[in-house]
């Protein structure tokens, strides 16, 4: 279990500092765990730390952790990770409480080291089961890559985290060239092998593990990476370009090689800004790139706040 859990991040809020040893001691074979003994700490770390779940005590000497819990379950970001709430009260009417609430499970204290990991397991278990369902949702079945769907929520995320690290958030978007002419002379199921072939292509071109590709729609993609300039952005879209040309797949009736347009754009996400220019911007320059000739990569030259 420890191999295959550790993957999934626990944060426990607690004022004892022998508490969250204790707690950290029963979890940290199995789990990332990661320790907060404030609610002014615990918002740094779910900001940072991303849990997957919360040990979340009732008392702490800067908030009521119930109150906390509301606080959680009322903002987009936070609604659905799921809370334990621990406690040394023997108070049957606060565990009714914490349950009206929104959390999912409840313990108390003196921990038995058993039933913490039972309670603990239960919960990855039905969150690993959670996850199975959504992302059967976000996969595209067609190329095996991560939908539109995926890429909205994701392109989200690294726009509101390139905000608070104040860094740059790069854009692709990539367009297969010719391809209606493609699945015309060839017929759909050839088609379908190309957008499949191309797509596993792009993935296994992309080098880091952050930067992700997304079928967007069509013959369309989109690629996002995050911490990266407009220089790195324009290199890894002719990296690209030049992987999907080595296909060598016949086009129409021509011997060349079908190919791919790629426009870049880069920014520096702020505070109160949108995702939306970007993406317009990014779209803009695969414009450009179709119109002066299609198999190349175009990009804008200035890095915008936005």
């Amino acid at each position: 279990m420890a191999a295959e859990n550790h993957t999934y991040r626990i944060l426990v809020v607690d004022d004892s500092l022998l508490n969250q040893q204790m707690l950290q001691h029963i979890l940290q074979d199995d789990y990332a765990v990661k320790t907060a003994g404030t609610a002014m700490e615990a918002v740094a770390c779910i900001q940072d730390f991303r849990p997957h779940l919360i040990l979340l005590d009732i008392i702490l000497p800067d908030a009521n952790g119930l109150d906390i819990l509301v606080a959680l379950k009322e903002g987009a970001a936070t609604r659905n990770i799921p809370v334990i709430i621990i406690s040394g009260l023997d108070s049957d009417k606060d565990e009714e409480q914490g349950f009206l609430l929104g959390a999912v499970d409840y313990i108390r204290k003196p921990f038995k080291d058993a039933i913490v990991k039972a309670r603990v397991n239960t919960q990855i278990r039905i969150l690993k089961q959670i996850e199975t369902i959504e992302q059967m949702g976000l996969m595209d079945a067609l190329t095996g890559i991560q939908n539109r769907r995926a890429f909205d929520s994701q392109f989200q995320y690294e726009w509101g985290r390139a905000v608070r690290e104040h860094g740059t958030l790069s854009l692709l978007m990539l367009d297969v060239d010719r391809f209606k002419a493609y699945n015309d002379t060839y017929g759909h199921p050839q088609g379908d092998k190309l957008l499949h072939g191309v797509a596993q292509t792009m993935r296994g071109t992309l080098s880091r593990s952050v930067d992700l590709v997304y079928r967007y729609g069509g013959e369309e993609f989109v690629v996002l990476l995050p911490g990266t300039g407009l220089e790195g952005a324009v290199a890894v879209a002719e990296k690209l370009r030049v992987a999907i040309k080595a296909l060598r797949v016949p086009c129409g009736d021509t011997p060349t090689s079908v190919t791919a347009s790629i426009g870049v754009a880069s920014a520096q996400p702020q505070v109160g800004g949108t995702p939306q220019p970007l993406m317009e911007a990014a779209d803009q320059m695969l414009y450009r790139a179709k119109e002066n000739g299609r198999d190349q990569v175009q990009f804008d030259a200035a890095i915008k706040p936005v």
